[in-house]
């Protein structure tokens, strides 16, 4: 892999004079000074995923009986919401770098409120299984484009910044998502969570459709087709760098997904915590990743190297992880669900520091391709989070051990490929200039 920045499509820049330089700085100049109505309809669309696939989870026994399914066929509707969100932005990504962020993003929008709402009427599992990988392909326009958008209008550490204060947002979404599907539950029945999800597609779209304009200049988008496409993310791909920021950023997230996928049960079942003590521990640990994220952005970013930042934040996830599963092992002895819990916080905490991070990282390394990086970044942590996830389970529903193993084995990987690819002792120019795509 060259360490150089991606070859990438030729941007025909245009001299200042000209009206399309002059409407695009028109434009980046209006969605700075409107930051705070962005900085909302950025934080709403990185939201989407985490509201879709947790408010539904406190309604899965009653689709169970309503559809007469078995539990593993409603599964699948979970599964195929994330792969749609998954794969949907290798293909999204790539889109908004030829036409732009702004029709992409509506079409895509204005899919996924379709397709939530045929959700919500669905008769059978198929219908339901199909929809849901329908709006997982439609609302992963949201997420991909929302981090695309962010690189076209911030730079350097202000971006960083801007991915941390997203998460005052995005990372409230897992802690209010299961609380509002159960509010839900008490008036209508799991149908109704769709409609709610409908309601906040809808909102959502025209916030984008009356606040948020076109970051993407004509004389910056790509006029390839297909064949361009799949250079420019070979390009991408062969950026040493920035495939190590994608994979450290993929296997952090994968700890994040093991969490979420082992900690109703091992919280509950195996440390006899009641469902109020877990959901209160679920929410502080989400309200420690919020804080620190604030803390990198407001305190961190711009006096400290982003790399040493994203050291700290690596090291504390792997001691963390190692905690975990020595407490799970019984090294120390017997352990009560407060050490476990201390430990969970703290490794919470600190993707505060490492998911913003990669994420800014990566991007600075893309400034004429943001679309297909952000389709990469994004395909890439549900991917590897959706292997991650079932792995857990994998020994039975006596021991901790499981979700402690997966957590350490990609807490190292994630740090392996920090070291090997992303090299941080090198000091390096942190945005290169592409290298032009040849046809």
């Amino acid at each position: 892999m060259s360490e150089r920045g991606p070859a990438t499509a030729p941007s025909h820049e245009s001299s200042p004079e000209s009206p399309s330089a002059t409407a695009a700085t028109a434009s980046l100049t209006r969605a700075r000074g409107t930051s705070l109505l962005v900085t909302f309809i950025l934080g709403g669309l990185t939201a989407l995923p985490p509201l879709s696939m947790d408010m539904y989870l406190p309604a899965l026994p009653q689709v169970t009986d309503a559809l007469h399914s078995p539990a593993a066929t409603i599964q699948l509707t979970l599964t195929a919401c994330l792969a749609g969100m998954a794969l949907g932005q290798l293909v999204i990504g790539p889109m908004s770098d030829r036409w732009g962020r702004r029709r992409p993003l509506l079409v895509g929008m204005v899919v996924y409120v379709l397709a939530t709402a045929i959700c919500a009427l669905a008769p059978t599992a198929e219908l339901l299984i199909a929809f849901r990988l329908l709006q997982g392909l439609a609302g992963a326009a949201g997420v991909v484009i929302a981090r695309a958008v962010v690189r076209d209008l911030y730079d350097g550490d202000e971006m960083a910044r801007f991915f941390s204060t997203l998460m005052l947002i995005s990372g409230a979404a897992p802690i209010v998502a299961p609380l509002i599907g159960g509010q839900v539950l008490r008036f209508a029945d799991w149908r109704g969570v769709f409609v709610v999800l409908t309601g906040v597609g809808t909102v959502l779209t025209l916030m984008v459709w009356r606040g948020l304009g076109e970051t993407l200049p004509p004389e910056r988008r790509h006029t390839g087709g297909v064949g361009s496409a799949l250079r420019t993310m070979r390009g991408l791909l062969g950026d040493r760098v920035f495939t190590g920021y994608t994979l450290t950023g993929g296997f952090a997230f994968a700890v994040l997904f093991s969490y979420i996928s082992a900690s109703p049960f091992v919280v509950q079942e195996i440390y006899g915590a009641s469902p109020q003590t877990f959901s209160l521990l679920f929410g502080l640990n989400s309200v420690g990743l919020i804080l620190v994220g604030q803390i990198n952005g407001k305190l961190l970013v711009g006096r400290v190297r982003l790399d040493k930042v994203l050291a700290v934040g690596l090291a504390v996830v792997l001691v963390s992880a190692v905690s975990l599963l020595l407490m799970a092992t019984g090294v120390f002895g017997e352990v009560g669900l407060t050490p476990i819990a201390t430990a969970l916080f703290v490794l919470m905490s600190a993707m505060g520091i490492v998911l913003p991070n990669t994420n800014a990282q990566a991007l600075m390394r893309t400034p004429h391709a943001a679309g297909s990086a952000s389709a990469l970044l994004g395909t890439t942590s549900f991917l590897v989070g959706a292997i991650a996830s079932p792995l857990v389970g994998i020994a039975g529903e006596d021991t901790a051990v499981p979700m402690a193993l997966v957590q350490l084995v990609c807490a190292l990987l994630s740090v392996s490929c920090f070291l090997a690819l992303c090299r941080p002792w090198q000091q390096r120019d942190p945005q290169p200039a592409p290298a032009p795509a040849k046809d």
